[in-house]
């Protein structure tokens, strides 16, 4: 194992700077996956669980919904939210079971609920999700086939959980995957940036969402 007195975000840097290899790049058509930007995750004054990286994330994030939705693509909001009993969180939630766990997080509270700075558009598809993968057991795929999408770009949190997990998936069905860096978040500094170098080395396309913005005027 190669042994390194560089932090996390060090790292990252240095990769995003001196790239080992070639981007994945853009396709032409995209969908916009947002992950777990709810109120538990993304309001740190109210809820123990909530993170920020980026203060302007919601502003960037409503933007690519909006550069998505102009092109007739799909755009996901995922939150997690589970029944009364806890049971569809699975082993999953079987950690922790104190007011602020995973599995508490009930459907229709204010926990659950999407941030309210998010423009949730009239034809985006909001969807509760169990598990960490914006795909595992929902319609995306299927969706995505349909609409002969090419390119899927990955927002929310937290980077080192929920995010990763749907990028591997993303790249696992082929599709290139694009991360902004500024709308992602997590919880601490390390993680995010291990995870941000680990997803940009392997999986995905890790990079400043104005790059992102300039792709879609590229398509205009």
């Amino acid at each position: 194992m190669e042994l390194s007195n560089l932090t996390a975000r060090q790292m990252f840097e240095n990769l995003a700077a001196n790239p080992a290899r070639k981007r994945y790049g853009f396709g032409t058509r995209p969908m916009l996956i947002n992950v777990d930007l709810q109120c538990a995750y993304t309001q740190p004054g109210t809820y123990v669980t909530a993170y920020e990286t980026d203060p302007r994330q919601a502003d960037y994030v409503n933007r690519l919904a909006a550069c998505t939705r102009k092109l007739g693509m799909p755009v996901i909001w995922t939150y997690v939210a589970f029944s009364p009993s806890g049971d569809d969180c699975g082993v999953f939630g079987t950690r922790a079971d104190d007011p602020d766990a995973l599995k508490n997080i009930k459907i229709g509270s204010d926990r659950a609920a999407l941030d309210p700075r998010l423009e949730i558009g009239p034809g985006d598809v909001v969807l509760n999700k169990k598990m960490p993968s914006a795909f595992f057991e929902t319609h995306i795929d299927s969706l995505a086939r349909f609409h002969k999408v090419d390119t899927v770009i990955v927002t929310g949190g937290s980077t080192s959980g929920c995010v990763r997990a749907t990028v591997v998936d993303a790249l696992s069905r082929s599709f290139r995957t694009i991360v902004p860096i500024e709308c992602v978040a997590d919880l601490h500094e390390s993680p995010h940036f291990a995870n941000l170098y680990d997803m940009h080395k392997k999986y995905a396309d890790c990079i400043p969402v104005q790059e992102v913005f300039d792709w879609f005027d590229s398509l205009a």
